[in-house]
């Protein structure tokens, strides 16, 4: 069983009317936005895609805040408290390539077929069947990441500013429901990409001064190579098969499981993320989104981990039975010891905008899924484009509700990340799989997507409460059991998509243009626009060069 999530509540911070004054311009900025954004939402496509009609480096910046959640602050914190420099893995291995992959690779096939959701996708390439369990898995899991951030930020302002939970929850869903509702998807990401620069003034202090109170980099090292080992501080020290680490995973389940399965499961289909890249001008734009948002990615892992790390060596009994303080506490923690009046409001507000930035892309997508993969497709059809508008709205609020109805599953778990992990493992990996094999195998059936959405959902289940939980096979950990889980769901999901479509008629070749690998669609033929051959403009190049940064980032952690 897992202690509940909370944060200590001897963590009160120190906040004054400076903090209070940084908080407030703040929230005043944030629906000034959504109120700007509002003059540009007339069809449903600008309410849902912003019109498609928005540059790289917005939607790029975009793209990295709306991960910019409770996943990195608290729970990438948490994660290096616990599991030291293995954090590593989740951002060079388990982000970069599949980023690449999904620019490169998969975006021309997104963005060619004119879809306005991942799902959609699904229904040109398969059939209705999948269609429809894709919308409602995906539904589901974007409500329920919307409610980690939700109850993540309820639980970080009750302890450290003294707000009740409820109090929390309410004003940070009203701002989100407020500019989404307002201004539809444009709202939603220059607001990212406001919070994106707010996020890192937050947390660049935190971690600058929580290195010097520990003496440095090698003092850090030192006292936790003393306290918990050598591989504490080495991303591949002891993940040799058999052997015992801290994170409880070896290299295969790490390369496998989270550096493809998981990887590539949650950044190439999760809607919230593609969504964004959707939004862009043109198809050089669209690609270009998840590079440019690759370059920061590498370098926030040192954002998030070094924080965690200070706090293993500042509390060395954090995260067990002995301290008053869990892992998700490490970043609060830091802010109440290190930060002074002005600088403490801009960490507040740092915060706050996280978890409002992962709510926000989220509740922005389920928004998108319901009213045009479900409501639009199966309940009310062929009506006139403004009623979609209205009923995205009206869907935006139920998005935000349903949200505040998740937040407290999230409690369960003393590190907000393995939760996170979970959910990715049993919605992403399996649509994952359908995506992949229908991407690339013709001979693919229409009815394998379903089946295949079914086994692959089923299998990491499974694994996870049944095998793992009920102890039938001994896993160390619950980041163990998610890399062997997502592997199960992949294996299964694969398997039965294979098997069905042996025995089931596949598509049409005729309507596979621009759905499957080796065919092009006229999206996919867009010639490049004047004055797009600089190199920056060039996918191919970023794309490669990200790939080649992120490796060489592993050479001084791994010895």
């Amino acid at each position: 069983m897992h202690t509940p999530t909370y944060l200590a509540a001897g963590l009160r911070l120190p906040t004054n009317w400076l903090d209070y004054t940084i908080l407030g311009i703040y929230f005043l900025v944030v629906l000034g936005i959504g109120f700007a954004a509002r003059r540009s939402v007339k069809t449903s496509l600008d309410f849902f895609l912003s019109g498609r009609s928005l540059p790289a480096w917005v939607t790029g910046l975009a793209f990295i805040a709306a991960n910019l959640g409770a996943t990195e602050i608290l729970g990438m914190a948490a994660n290096s408290a616990q599991y030291g420099v293995y954090t590593t893995h989740w951002y060079w291995i388990g982000a970069i390539p599949a980023m690449v992959f999904l620019g490169l690779v998969m975006m021309p096939f997104y963005y060619g077929s004119k879809v306005r959701s991942v799902p959609e996708f699904l229904l040109l390439r398969f059939d209705k069947a999948a269609h429809l369990l894709s919308s409602i898995l995906f539904a589901a899991a974007a409500i329920l990441i919307a409610g980690v951030n939700l109850y993540a930020l309820a639980i970080v302002v009750e302890a450290l500013l003294g707000w009740p939970q409820w109090v929390a929850i309410v004003v940070a869903g009203a701002f989100v429901l407020g500019y989404i509702t307002l201004g539809g998807l444009s709202s939603a990401i220059y607001n990212e990409v406001l919070q994106f620069f707010v996020i890192l003034a937050a947390l660049i202090p935190i971690t600058v001064l929580g290195l010097k109170s520990v003496g440095g980099w090698d003092g850090l090292s030192d006292k936790l190579t003393s306290a918990h080992g050598d591989n504490f501080m080495t991303a591949w020290g002891g993940t040799g098969i058999g052997s015992d680490n801290p994170l409880g995973a070896n290299w295969l389940t790490i390369v496998l499981g989270l550096g493809f399965v998981l990887s590539f499961g949650y950044w190439t289909t999760n809607f919230a993320e593609v969504q964004r890249a959707l939004s862009a001008k043109n198809l050089s734009a669209a690609q270009r989104t998840p590079l440019i948002a690759a370059f920061p990615k590498i370098f926030i892992v040192f954002l998030v981990m070094i924080p965690g790390l200070v706090a293993a060596v500042l509390v060395p009994k954090i995260g067990t039975a002995g301290s008053d303080l869990q892992y998700n506490d490490a970043i609060p923690y830091l802010m109440q010891q290190l930060l002074p009046n002005g600088v403490l409001g801009i960490a507040v507000t740092g915060l706050l905008a996280a978890f409002m930035a992962g709510m926000a892309a989220n509740v922005s997508s389920f928004n998108t899924v319901f009213t045009a993969d479900i409501w639009q497709k199966y309940v009310v059809k062929d009506r006139e484009d403004s009623y979609y508008v209205r009923f995205g709205r009206l869907v935006t609020a139920v998005g935000v509700l349903a949200s505040i109805g998740t937040a407290f599953l999230a409690s369960s778990f003393s590190n907000i990340m393995a939760y996170l992990q979970t959910l990715f493992s049993f919605f992403n990996v399996p649509m994952f799989v359908v995506f992949i094999i229908g991407m690339f195998w013709k001979r693919a059936s229409m009815k394998s997507g379903f089946w295949g959405l079914i086994a692959g959902t089923t299998a990491a289940m499974v694994n996870y409460f049944w095998i793992y939980k009920q102890g039938i096979i001994d896993i160390p950990s619950d980041q163990g059991a998610n890399f062997v889980s997502a592997i199960a769901g992949f294996v299964a999901g694969a398997v039965v998509m294979i098997a069905v479509s042996l025995f089931t008629a596949p598509k049409p070749k005729a309507e596979l243009q621009g759905l499957v690998y080796g065919t092009r669609s006229p999206g996919m033929a867009e010639p490049p626009a004047k004055g797009d051959d600089a190199w920056y403009r060039k996918p191919a190049l970023l794309g490669w060069g990200a790939v080649i940064l992120a490796a060489a980032c592993y050479i001084p952690f791994s010895f």
